[in-house]
């Protein structure tokens, strides 16, 4: 085991023994970073409040701040806890987010999606945004700074996930744009005025076999967060089902399911779903636009 000190040393020195020691440990990544490398220099460069540039390797970090962020790595090893729940906060999408242990640490790839502005499918003009189960709110406010025209509203069940989101929303001055509702997503996103533009969600999607199975690091993270019951699909399959009714005949919606998205295959094989690309990682992200459920819902009702 690597000896763990406490000497002043440069923050290029600091990533070297934290990333030994990541390396060594077998962890668990996928909470922003996905090697050991990455998540060694995300610790140390947050911590000393430093520029992702070399310039920044040589610059000299105080004993009382390397005894800190020793402290942070052994705690990431031993209790393989995620190193957003050790800082109380993370960067997503470019954008810093406020985070606590018991919300879901964002790391959507719909956040690219949306942030991106060569997806020929995102509606034209959009003036509402709906972000069903929103956590921390970080994909309605990527969402938000993406198209500043737009209303965009929170849904979010855990009280302490939507009061989280509405820090969020303070921390990026997006009061007057960006609300949180309280409550189950199922039953709100019925009672909700139709005629939304943008319909995003993360919900909980992980089936009852691979719940099982988490890695550590993952097990910290809430239950309700992540299982989506035996299948995955016990919201999703809520929301496909009232989603004709609210979704613009314009509109799109977009739902990560990760790996539950061969469940959607089997249970939902007649709607006219697109599995999307994502560049950036991740996987089970689909599309239903407006017009083609539209077409969809007719034809089945004719």
């Amino acid at each position: 085991m690597t000896q763990v000190t406490a000497a002043a040393m440069t923050i290029g020195q600091l990533i070297d023994q934290v990333h030994e020691r990541f390396a060594e440990s077998n962890l668990s990544y996928g909470h922003g970073t996905d090697n050991a490398w990455d998540e060694a220099v995300y610790l140390v460069l947050w911590m000393t409040d430093s520029a992702d540039d070399e310039s920044s390797l040589s610059l000299e970090v105080s004993s009382e701040l390397v005894e800190e962020i020793l402290g942070l790595t052994e705690q990431r090893v031993v209790e393989r806890i995620p190193l957003a729940y050790l800082l109380g906060c993370c960067q997503f999408m470019g954008y810093e987010f406020l985070l606590e242990p018991g919300v879901v640490v964002p790391r959507s790839p719909i956040g690219y999606l949306i942030d991106s502005s060569e997806q020929a499918w995102l509606p034209k003009r959009v003036q509402r945004i709906l972000d069903l189960c929103s956590g921390s709110g970080c994909l309605g406010i990527v969402a938000a700074h993406r198209f500043p025209q737009a209303k965009v509203t929170l849904v979010e069940l855990d009280p302490s996930a939507a009061a989280l989101a509405r820090e969020n929303v303070q921390l990026h001055g997006l009061e007057d744009r960006v609300a949180v509702l309280e409550g189950d997503a199922t039953q709100l996103f019925a009672g909700l005025e139709p005629g939304w533009d943008l319909i995003i969600t993360n919900p909980p999607y992980v089936d009852k076999p691979d719940m099982q199975v988490l890695p550590a690091e993952y097990r910290h993270e809430p239950v309700h967060g992540l299982a989506g019951g035996d299948d995955g699909l016990l919201l999703v399959d809520e929301f496909l089902r009232v989603l004709p009714e609210q979704l613009a005949d314009d509109g799109a919606f977009i739902c990560e399911v990760g790996a539950s998205s061969a469940a959607v295959n089997r249970k939902h094989a007649d709607l006219p779903i697109v599995w999307l690309d994502l560049p950036h990682g991740g996987e089970g992200v689909f599309l239903l636009e407006g017009e083609a459920l539209c077409s969809h819902t007719a034809a089945r009702n004719s």
